[in-house]
């Protein structure tokens, strides 16, 4: 098929690269600046939240923050947590967090029917909130804990920043590499970083065109809150540590491979002297191993990896290959997953060449730049593949990159929506792959969940509430704050991502291995927890709207969220041919669960009472799930709906924190406005996003990131009415474009061109042999596939109808 070509993005860089062909980091899709950052640390660290470039693996991140004398380098490994059943207070003490509320209910639910809304409230308060803290000044020992940093690694050049020239600070998508080259008294000095996935380590290889102009001393900061021993054994720095909350083992070996000169080890650092370049090979790890059937007794339930051993392994395996083998077993690894998804808009525009931090002030002051927001839509993929892959936890609220021990929210797994919209992209980008950790964290919900689900809301299978940790933490928090800590629906709303996977993949194994229990377990749930009041009408009482407004005896979103999942379960079990009585009850608690209603001023109602305010700006649009993420309300299927929506975005205004302009952004695409989509997307990148292109909240928080690559991608594509929706969302300033590796639901391939704004070519591949339903305008075109076939279609342009042409 032919895609529209970009001219390339060019840098005219010092150093050449082995193997530039297939790693060339100086075109492509490149993030760039050519200041250099300070090598001194000032609090707070602007520097690393603004201009940092951030490499991972899902299980290590870095984040290069470009300074020259010192280059400072923040290390992560995604399972370094405080807190969990290995604090100072136990097991027992760890897992004492849910109270018995569930007696409550009964109550609770005749006060909705007395009309004393009040005292329904109150109960809630006071008995739906956990024991556990969520701020570790309010509870000692500090049992939930925090994602905390691995330290930071120093090193030391000798150069003065004020006399070099030629400075270039790169990251590169397509390599997954991040390059800092400058000149300095003559001398060209190029370093370069990786983290590689097949060979789990982090890879920083130090150059100059000078023969032995390589002097650096290296030192290694630890977490303060660690307590730990740097050694030197056979030419490797290594520091052992634990942490103070809950002794979590890790380990960090530095191994330095040098050409000429000689290296050393002097007060706690790794020194090399006139070398010609260096290699550090570095591996991290920690004693953390994911348990999803955890015992509640045992403080070590959470343990069972050796870094010591691990860490050794890895760097004994790597010291057996070149820094150029390394590279092209860490670009294939990254290439093959990254190079799936191409976009190309107005590509006859030129490319100007500029910084990213320039290129986004023009932006910001109106200019168009077509080449940044294919850059940012594929930045969001970047940052999936770095931090989530197979093996790893999911992706957390600052992705895998973090610089303090303690970081805003903890850095947590936030399951109100945070975690969730991370991987929103997932599938749709052709990153299905990337999804397997959040799959394993659900699973790990389950066992603690299944506790939380009995004492809270008397109900058989599981849940899990507004906050999570790596060690299965399903209860609510300590607070009485309910428009927050009261989320009971977080459990189905993470389980609706299982089916999603399926749906996307048509992985029939997984389903049934896998998939399927979770789903069952969480409709039984949602039958269990919805209230069958006296005249049928089954409603989540009590319940919320996430972090916005009253206890109530339904609010929308926990309605919508049960639809959505009850569906999921349904299709599941029929696809299965299983648990057939099961279905029969999901389908009559379906079938009756309470509407959805329009309010006094058009808008969808947010609450089960007609009481929402249209001065109210609020950052989460809870009440429209049902329109998106969920597939319950839809412009071709529910229009008078669909107009409510549009009613609440319009009110609700199209700015905010940046994850909210990104979901917001979704949501419009889903209302087939395109235009207003867009006006969204250039919000984000005008106001929620940093210098070097991660989102903020602020501070930084990356589910902005993922949920505007995901909102592009609904703009173009949608798959969720059981039709495929070529170019819903199109905005006139995409005048012509293509887009190809793009996945839709039932295990297609799509692939897109247009012109003038209409669509001229689209290729579709099927890869189960499922039936196509394509929608193009109002014109919709089926046929039946065969898996592995490939299907080009046109467009009658007089008629505006979808031709199969090959």
């Amino acid at each position: 098929m032919k895609i529209f070509k970009r001219n390339m993005l060019s840098i005219a860089l010092i150093v050449s690269m082995a193997s530039a062909s297939a790693t060339d980091y100086n075109k492509g899709l490149l993030i760039w600046f050519d200041t250099p950052n300070p090598s001194v640390k000032v609090a707070p660290d602007t520097i690393w939240e603004y201009r940092s470039l951030p490499i991972g693996n899902g299980h290590t991140g870095a984040s290069i923050i470009g300074s020259v004398a010192t280059e400072r380098i923040t290390l992560n490994e995604k399972s370094l947590w405080r807190g969990g059943p290995n604090t100072q207070g136990g097991a027992e003490y760890y897992w004492d967090v849910n109270k018995p509320a569930a007696q409550y209910l009964p109550e609770i639910r005749q006060a909705f029917i007395d009309g004393d809304n009040a005292k329904a409230g109150m109960l809630t308060q006071k008995n739906f909130n956990g024991k556990a803290a969520y701020e570790e000044r309010n509870e000692k020992p500090f049992r939930f804990g925090s994602f905390t940093t691995m330290g930071e690694f120093h090193i030391e050049t000798g150069i003065r920043d004020a006399d070099i020239s030629g400075y270039r600070h790169i990251l590169s998508l397509d390599s997954a590499l991040a390059v800092t080259q400058f000149s300095y008294q003559g001398t060209q000095y190029s370093r370069r970083y990786f983290v590689s996935y097949p060979d789990r380590i982090m890879v920083i290889r130090y150059a100059g065109s000078r023969p032995g102009a390589q002097s650096l001393t290296f030192r290694y900061e630890p977490n303060p809150e660690a307590t730990g021993v740097t050694t030197f054994e056979d030419g490797c720095m290594v520091y052992r540590g634990r942490l103070n909350s809950n002794k979590m083992s890790f380990v960090i070996r530095i191994q330095p491979v040098i050409k000429g000169g000689k290296t050393g080890f002097s007060d706690k650092a790794l020194t090399v002297q006139g070398a010609d370049e260096v290699m550090f090979i570095v591996a991290a790890d920690t004693d953390y191993k994911i348990n999803f059937a955890p015992d509640f007794t045992d403080p070590q339930t959470y343990v069972g990896v050796n870094p010591d051993q691990t860490t050794l392994d890895r760097i004994k395996a790597a010291m057996t290959r070149s820094y150029n083998t390394l590279l092209m077993r860490h670009f294939k690894d990254h290439s093959a997953l990254f190079s799936r998804v191409k976009l190309s808009l107005n590509p006859k525009i030129p490319i100007e060449i500029k910084p990213t931090d320039r290129r986004l002030a023009d932006y910001r002051s109106g200019k168009p730049d077509y080449y940044l927001e294919e850059l940012y839509f594929q930045y969001g993929r970047y940052l999936l593949i770095a931090s989530s892959r197979a093996g790893s936890m999911p992706a957390n609220l600052q992705g895998i990159w973090s610089n303090d021990v303690d970081g805003p929210w903890h850095v947590d797994y936030h399951n109100n929506i945070n975690i969730q919209m991370n991987y929103w992209p997932a599938c749709p980008t052709n990153l299905a792959e990337c999804t397997w950790p959040l799959i394993d964290f659900i699973r790990s919900q389950v066992k603690p969940g299944t506790v939380t689900a009995q004492a809270y809301y008397g109900s058989n299978g599981w849940t899990t509430s507004i906050s999570s940790n790596i060690f299965g933490f399903t209860a609510p928090l300590s607070s009485e704050a309910m428009s927050w800590n009261f989320c009971p629906m977080a459990g189905p709303w993470l389980a609706t991502h299982v089916w999603d996977y399926y749906d996307f993949t048509r992985d029939r194994k997984f389903l049934k291995d896998i998939g399927y229990d979770l789903l069952k377990g969480s409709a039984q749930f949602v039958c269990d927890y919805l209230w069958k009041r006296p005249d049928g009408v089954y409603t989540a009482a009590p319940s919320t709207s996430p972090e916005h407004g009253p206890v109530d005896k339904g609010a929308t979103f926990a309605h919508a969220v049960a639809r959505e999942l009850l569906l999921d379960a349904i299709a599941a079990s029929k696809t299965l041919g299983v648990d057939k009585s099961s279905r029969a009850r999901w389908q009559q608690v379906l079938d009756n669960i309470a509407p959805y209603e329009i309010g006094r001023y058009g808008q969808l109602m947010e609450w089960s009472d007609d009481i929402d305010d249209q001065e109210d700006k609020h950052r989460h649009v809870n009440h429209l799930f049902g329109l998106h993420p969920g597939r319950t309300i839809s412009p071709i299927t529910q229009h008078e709906l669909a107009k409510a929506c549009e009613v609440v975005l319009y009110f609700r205004g199209d700015f905010a924190t940046g994850w909210s302009m990104g979901w917001k952004l979704n949501q419009w695409a889903r209302l087939h406005d395109g235009n207003h989509a867009y006006m969204l997307y250039r919000n984000l990148l005008k106001t929620g996003t940093r210098a070097n292109l991660w989102d903020t909240h602020p501070p930084f928080q990356i589910d902005g990131n993922f949920g505007g690559t995901a909102g592009i991608t609904e703009m173009l594509l949608q798959s969720h009415v059981e039709r495929i929706h070529l170019l819903p969302s199109l905005p006139d300033a995409w005048n012509d474009g293509a887009v190809s590796g793009l996945r839709a639901r039932g295990n297609f391939t799509v692939a897109l061109e247009w012109k003038n704004r209409e669509l001229t070519k689209a290729v579709i591949t099927s890869h189960s042999g499922e039936p196509c339903v394509l929608r193009y305008g109002h014109d919709e075109l089926m046929f039946k596939t065969k898996a592995g076939q490939t299907y080009v279609i046109g467009l009658d342009t007089e008629k505006k109808t979808l031709l199969l042409t090959e």
